[in-house]
Order: C-alpha cells, then sequence, then structure tokens
C-alpha cells in the first residue's frame, strides 16, 4: 500500500488542479511511482460523442504523464458547474462514500505516492441529502489524510489561508504545507503574506509557483516526506 496526500485550496480558482500537476509530475520525473485521484468532480463538457470529459483529471494526467484509465482517476463526474453535492442533486446520482473509499485505495495499492484532489474549498459539500451529510473534510477524515493547502500569494491570502487551517486544526487534520499559486518574485506584499501565515499559524510555506511554471520548485526528499 502506497502512501498518500491531499490537496485542498483556499477556495474555488486558485490553481490546486494546476499545482497537483506540477507535484505529481515532480514525482513521476523523479523515477517515482506517483499516481493522481479525485472523488468528485463537477463542470465536465461532454466531447462530440456526448461523454463526459473530467478536465481536471485529464488536465493532471498530461503534465504528470501518466497511463491511466480516466475511470481510476475520478469516480463521480458531473456536467454542472456547481458544488458536489448540489450537481448529485440535479442529477439523482449522490456520492457513495464506501466507493470512494474503495476507489481511493486501489488507487493507493496501484502507487507509491498517491495525490488526492479535492473540490473547491475545504467548507465544499461533497452530499447533503436525507440520507447523508457529508463536507470535504469528513471525507479528509475518513481517509485519513494530511493536507497540503494551495493558495493564491496576492491579497487577501493570508485571511483565507490562516482560516482554512485554523478550520483543519480544529477537526484534528493534519497541514504539512501550503504552496503558494501567482507569486510574483520580489513581491514585498506577497513575501509578507508567506512571512504572517507562517507566523500566525506555524505551518510552512513550502514552495512558490510562478504563473507558466513547468516544474514545481522543492526539494524531492521534501516532497515525498509529505505523504503518509
Amino acid at each position: 500500500m502506497g502512501k498518500a496526500l491531499f490537496i485542498t485550496g483556499t477556495g474555488t480558482d486558485v490553481g490546486k488542479t494546476y499545482v497537483t500537476g506540477l507535484i505529481v509530475r515532480k514525482l513521476r520525473q523523479a523515477g517515482l511511482n506517483g499516481g493522481y485521484y479525485k472523488a468528485a468532480l463537477s463542470g465536465a463538457i461532454h466531447d462530440k460523442d456526448g461523454m463526459l470529459q473530467p478536465g481536471d483529471a485529464l488536465y493532471v494526467r498530461h503534465v504528470a504523464e501518466m497511463d491511466e484509465s480516466v475511470e481510476n482517476l475520478v469516480t463521480y463526474v458531473y456536467p454542472e458547474a456547481v458544488s458536489p453535492h448540489l450537481a448529485a442533486k440535479i442529477n439523482h446520482r449522490p456520492i457513495d462514500f464506501d466507493k470512494v473509499k474503495s476507489d481511493f485505495e486501489r488507487a493507493r495499492g496501484r502507487y507509491d505516492y498517491l495525490t488526492m484532489e479535492g473540490s473547491g474549498g475545504i467548507i465544499c459539500p461533497l452530499r447533503w441529502d436525507n440520507q447523508q451529510h457529508m463536507l470535504l473534510d469528513d471525507l479528509i477524515k475518513k481517509l485519513n489524510l494530511g493536507v497540503v493547502i494551495v493558495a493564491d500569494a496576492g491579497l487577501g491570502t493570508i485571511n483565507s489561508t490562516v482560516l482554512t487551517i485554523e478550520h483543519l486544526n480544529a477537526r484534528n487534520i493534519p497541514v504539512v504545507g501550503v504552496i503558494f499559486n501567482q507569486y510574483l518574485p520580489g513581491d514585498y506584499m506577497q513575501d509578507d503574506n508567506a512571512f504572517m501565515i507562517e507566523e500566525l499559524t506555524g505551518v510552512k510555506v513550502l514552495a512558490y509557483v510562478e504563473k507558466g511554471d513547468k516544474e514545481l520548485k522543492i526539494d524531492i526528499e521534501v516532497l515525498k516526506g509529505l505523504y503518509s
């Protein structure tokens, strides 16, 4: 059974999938058996044959040069660009968390370092119906994973990142680090953002991703050590 790590973001559109692709790519280019899995994906697009194409999973597969079937990358795929719980209601196809856990464990069995990407931010509802209530953090707890937070490096990130970390701490979910996206080298405010997040939480900003980066600037041994 391989090791695993969960990637969440401080919110929607902070570049979580982009950074996840760089993480898996870094592992694989170092000669390690790195894999990817996502429980639920909303906002998928139909191809010319009417099949739903899970863009996030396909992007990571391409960037990381993985030879893996789509079915093994993501369990639930919905066309609506809304929270998974709402997409599931619209499609009358609620998430079965026993199925998600089974698919996750199967993926973990195939890879030495499995990177699991979340949906939206940490309070993203995955299922909310008469049978079950589950948020993204509930799933992380269920799978017993540590978390890396992807955050935009710019204005407002102190608030959103610290709140995300404090919520995870309150739920006793290990936060192993933060990765800044859209980083501008030498930007005084962004460097102070990183300083303040570390000062306020004790959680380290592990890497800084600039726009258009093709490689993740992090020591491979440090990256490997994030997985458990």
